[in-house]
């Protein structure tokens, strides 16, 4: 009775390891998105204009941006801003950062809960500031979906 109990255990238990260890898997390698954020006060991902980017929930990765100098660089020498928004705009914890010239890799893991994120810049690089920004859409990861 104890070996049947214990195999019981063990097949109930087995599929949540192998689970929790593709999560694991997912997780360990950070997706790189490349975008720019350029001269003209806009953000860019290749040709496209303010992208929208779909990241799943809770996925690291890799933002590399190159950024160029607009009309306006501010005291610290920053040229322009990065900070993540959720959907009463406050400012996502670790989403924060002041881009200096050339190419930056920020190491960020996405929002654990899906929706739709707004990016804004956060340093007065011309007039044309306000509309510098792009859209995180972050989806639920699989994982999540088959765990409940």
């Amino acid at each position: 009775m104890r070996k049947r109990s214990f195999l019981i255990a063990i097949l109930l238990v087995l599929p949540m390891c192998t689970n929790f260890r593709a999560q694991s898997e997912i997780s360990a390698t950070p997706r790189l998105i490349e975008l720019t954020a350029d001269k003209d006060s806009r953000y860019r991902q290749g040709r496209k204009i303010a992208p929208a980017v779909e990241v799943t929930a809770g996925e690291p990765l890799i933002l590399r941006i190159t950024a160029t100098r607009a009309k306006q660089v501010a005291r610290d020498g920053s040229i322009h801003g990065l900070a993540l928004l959720d959907k009463d705009e406050n400012a996502v914890p670790g989403w924060r950062f002041y881009l200096h010239p050339g190419v930056q890799d920020l190491a960020v893991t996405a929002p654990a809960q899906p929706g739709r994120y707004i990016v804004v810049c956060t340093v007065i690089c011309s007039d044309s500031h306000e509309g510098m920004g792009f859209t995180l859409l972050v989806k639920s990861s699989s994982i999540s979906k088959e765990t409940k």
